[in-house]
């Protein structure tokens, strides 16, 4: 029987592998026993998208924040717009989140809010759910005792604001794959397309699929979020089946053309 030392460190080591490999020349010995505390003690996963690596900075994301929230057994989550503080207007919205660990929990809570000018240029327009996000990130942070900042809540994730000409200009990571939500989803399936070197055109069109969207572009975050999680973890786990998969999205539109 595998001790529960043993599979942390078995854990530990795949984190480290797969973040050398998603940064790398960036996780130095500092770096990674910070990676090594974090997967010990909660734990978290790089293949799962739970952390990212900014900076020479660990962040925790949202995706990994409800994973361990329902490894904890985490009993609900309940979000309130604080109303006097919003300006539909102006785009600002603050949020209250309260996170119930257990039926009896008194409550754990944490606020968020978002306006234009904290928000990344790419998410304009979607201040109030950015604003819903870091209320909960910080709300799970204090309920779980985690100090590490979450990306969700970072003002400043993307460039500084350019003009929608400029950008279209600039060529994309990942050979086209567009980006939806929050600029961290799309480098993280830009990473993944390099590091299992998949063809990024039939990811995008096995993306739209899972979607349920004629493109990429028109899937919400979370359904992003949600393939992108599927995406790595079938890579993870069976990489070849995940190549047939993908080949199989390669004939229609060969036969088009």
């Amino acid at each position: 029987m595998t001790r529960p030392h043993s599979k942390k460190e078995s854990e530990f080591r795949e984190n480290l592998r797969l973040a050398r490999q998603l940064w790398p020349n960036s996780i130095q010995k500092i770096q990674a026993e910070g990676l090594k505390k974090l997967t010990m003690r909660y734990p978290f996963s790089v293949a799962a998208g739970d952390l990212q690596f900014l900076d020479g900075h660990w962040y925790v994301t949202h995706a990994g924040l409800l994973r361990l929230a329902r490894r904890g057994r985490c009993s609900g989550i309940r979000v309130q717009v604080v109303r006097e503080f919003c300006d539909a207007a102006a785009s600002r919205w603050v949020f209250k989140a309260t996170v119930y660990k257990s039926a009896h929990s008194k409550g754990f809570v944490g606020y968020g809010d978002a306006e234009p000018s904290n928000v990344s240029s790419l998410v304009r327009g979607a201040e109030m759910r950015v604003a819903e996000t870091r209320a909960v990130n910080r709300a799970l942070r204090k309920a779980y005792g985690i100090g590490l900042c979450s990306v969700e809540e970072l003002g400043s994730l993307a460039a500084p604001v350019e003009n929608t000409r400029t950008r279209e200009k600039v060529p994309a990571a990942g050979k086209g794959i567009p980006s939806n939500g929050q600029p961290r989803l799309r480098d993280r399936l830009c990473q993944l397309i390099r590091q299992h070197q998949l063809d990024p055109t039939l990811v995008k069109r096995y993306a739209a699929d899972f979607c349920g969207t004629e493109t990429l572009r028109e899937a919400s975050r979370d359904l992003v979020e949600g393939f992108v999680n599927h995406l790595a973890e079938s890579a993870a786990k069976d990489r070849a089946g995940l190549v047939c998969q993908l080949n199989s999205y390669a004939q229609p539109q060969e036969a088009k053309s």
